[in-house]
C-alpha cells in the first residue's frame, strides 16, 4: 500500500494506551486518520447512552489535537462514509477495533466484505474484552452457559500485556473536511438531565487511569466485603470508561492483578467481577437473541405483564419502596446505578410487580450512561429467573430486608430520596432537575405509598412462578 494513509475507524475505543488497532496502524509508519462515524448503530442508541459516547467523542477529539493529530468526524452509513474518505484521501486500509452485538457484527462483517472486494485493507482488531469470545469453550467444545466454570477456564489464561501509549500519530499530507460534532446533538435526548449527570460523569482516559489507580490503592483491599454497600465508594466507578473504551479491560486486569499479588484480599473479587463482564459478551456473541427473548424456552409463556402503571411509577421512582426509589433516581442524577441497587429495582420491578424484563431492559437502555447491551441484558434476564446462570424463581429480593442489611443507617436513601426530608441532599434535589418536566414532581411533593405490600407481591411471584413449573 506504499504510503497511502490509513483511516483507524474509532468506535468505542477512545483511548491511547493498549489500543491494538492504534498502535498496529502507527507501525505501518503511514499517516493515520482517525475517524469517528455516527452512524445507525450511533443513531439507535438510548438518550443517555449517546449523551455519554458523545462525551467521549468531544474529549477524545481534543487529546489527538494534543498529540498533534485530529478526528474526523462523519455522519451516515458506515460503509457509504468510509467510501467518501477512501476516495477523499486516497486511504488504503481501514483499521477498527472489533465490537461483539449483533448490530454491529452485522455492520463490520458487510464493511469489511466491500472494502476487501474494493481492494482497501480491512482490518478489525481486539481491544475491548479480555478474552474473543471464540476463544473460550467448554471441553466440548462449545460455549460456557454458566458463570462458575467460565471462571475456572479463563482465570488462570495469559493476559498479554498492556501495549504502552501512542505519543504520536503521523498526519496526513491534507486533512478531510469533519463535520461538528455540537451540530449532531448527541445529548439533545437528554434535555434538562444531561446538565445535572454532567456533573457526575468522569469522561476520558486520564479521569479512567486516575479512578483505576484511586479503587486499587484505597478499596481494592476490602471490596468483596463492601461492594454491596451503595452509600459507600467501594467500587470502581469503572463501568462508564469501559462501555466507551476510555480504559482497556487488560489495563484494569494488570492492576487488579498486581493488586492481589501483593496481599490486597479484595482484589480476586474484582477480577471475577471484570470476567463477569466478559462472560456477558461470550454470551450474546454465541446467543445474539439474549436481549430480545428469554433465555430458558420454557418461559416464553410466562405471564408478564407488559407497561403498566405500576411500571411507570418504577421509572418514576415513586412506588414507594424507598430502596427502589432511591436506586432509580440516583441513576437520573449520577447515569449510574449501584450494582445492589439494581438488582433490587430489577427484582422488584419483575418479581414484586409481575412486569416484564424487557420493560426494564428497555428503562435502562435509555437512561444508563454506563450501558452495556451483554451485561443489561444478562443482568436483567438473571433477576427474572429466565436468563443464563439465573437467580432461582423463588430469589424475590426484598427491598426492606436489603435496606435492612446494606444501607442500615439510610445514608443511600436519604442521599437521593428529597421527599419528606427537612434538608434535602444535594443529589436528592438534583433527581428533580433531572428528570421530566412532564412528571410533574417536586421537592416539596409527598412521598407516595406502596405499590403493593411486599409480602403479597412476593406470594403473587411465587404463585406465579409456580404455576410455571406445572
Amino acid at each position: 500500500m506504499g504510503d497511502t494513509p490509513i483511516l483507524l475507524w474509532l468506535r468505542r475505543d477512545f483511548r491511547l494506551s493498549d489500543h491494538p488497532a492504534m498502535a498496529a496502524a502507527v507501525a505501518t509508519g503511514r499517516p493515520v486518520i482517525p475517524v469517528f462515524i455516527h452512524d445507525e448503530t450511533v443513531e439507535t442508541l438510548g438518550a443517555a447512552p449517546k449523551w455519554r459516547l458523545g462525551a467521549a467523542v468531544g474529549h477524545f477529539a481534543g487529546v489527538l489535537d494534543g498529540i498533534g493529530s485530529r478526528l474526523i468526524l462523519r455522519r451516515g452509513p458506515a460503509l457509504e462514509v468510509l467510501r467518501a474518505l477512501i476516495a477523499q484521501t486516497g486511504a488504503g486500509a481501514v483499521y477498527w477495533s472489533r465490537l461483539y452485538d449483533p448490530a454491529s457484527v452485522a455492520r463490520d462483517t458487510a464493511v469489511k466484505a466491500a472494502l476487501k472486494a474494493a481492494g482497501i485493507a480491512a482490518q478489525s482488531f481486539a481491544g475491548h474484552l479480555l478474552f474473543e469470545p471464540w476463544t473460550v469453550q467448554t471441553g466440548a467444545g462449545g460455549p460456557y452457559r454458566v458463570y462458575s466454570p467460565y471462571w475456572r477456564a479463563v482465570k488462570g489464561r495469559e493476559v498479554l500485556p498492556a501495549l504502552p501509549a501512542v505519543h504520536q500519530l503521523r498526519t496526513p499530507s491534507n486533512w478531510p473536511e469533519s463535520e461538528n460534532l455540537e451540530a449532531w446533538q448527541m445529548g439533545a435526548a437528554m434535555r434538562r438531565g444531561a446538565a445535572v449527570v454532567a456533573r457526575h460523569a468522569q469522561v476520558g482516559e486520564a479521569a479512567a487511569l486516575d479512578r483505576l489507580d484511586r479503587f486499587i490503592r484505597g478499596r481494592s483491599e476490602r471490596y468483596q466485603d463492601r461492594r454491596d454497600f451503595p452509600a459507600e465508594p467501594a467500587t470502581s466507578g469503572l463501568s462508564e470508561n469501559l462501555t466507551v473504551g476510555e480504559i482497556s479491560a487488560r489495563v484494569v486486569w494488570h492492576a487488579g492483578w498486581r493488586a492481589l499479588q501483593e496481599g490486597a484480599a479484595g482484589a480476586e473479587h474484582f477480577l471475577k467481577e471484570l470476567v463477569w463482564r466478559e462472560f456477558a459478551w461470550h454470551l450474546l456473541h454465541h446467543f445474539p437473541d439474549l436481549a430480545q427473548a428469554n433465555w430458558r424456552a420454557e418461559w416464553a409463556d410466562f405471564p408478564w405483564r407488559g407497561d403498566n402503571d405500576d411500571a411507570e411509577a418504577w421509572r418514576r421512582g415513586m412506588t414507594g419502596e424507598p430502596f427502589v426509589d432511591a436506586a432509580m433516581r440516583q441513576m437520573y442524577v449520577t447515569g449510574t446505578m449501584h450494582n445492589r441497587a439494581r438488582m433490587i429495582a430489577a427484582s422488584y420491578l419483575t418479581k414484586h410487580l409481575l412486569t416484564d424484563w424487557r420493560v426494564g431492559l428497555k428503562w435502562f437502555e435509555d437512561c444508563l450512561i454506563d450501558w452495556d447491551p451483554a451485561a443489561n441484558a444478562m443482568g436483567w434476564q438473571w433477576v427474572a429467573g429466565s436468563g443464563p446462570d439465573a437467580a432461582p424463581y423463588f430469589r424475590v429480593f426484598n427491598p426492606e430486608g436489603q435496606a435492612e442489611k446494606f444501607d442500615k443507617t439510610g445514608s443511600y436513601r436519604a442521599k437521593f430520596i428529597a421527599d419528606g426530608q427537612p434538608l434535602p441532599a444535594p443529589e436528592a434535589l438534583e433527581f428533580f432537575a433531572a428528570c421530566p418536566k412532564s412528571w410533574g414532581l417536586s421537592p416539596d411533593q409527598r412521598y407516595p405509598a406502596r405499590r403493593i405490600s411486599l409480602d403479597a407481591g412476593r406470594k403473587r411471584a411465587l404463585t406465579a412462578y409456580a404455576a410455571r413449573e406445572k
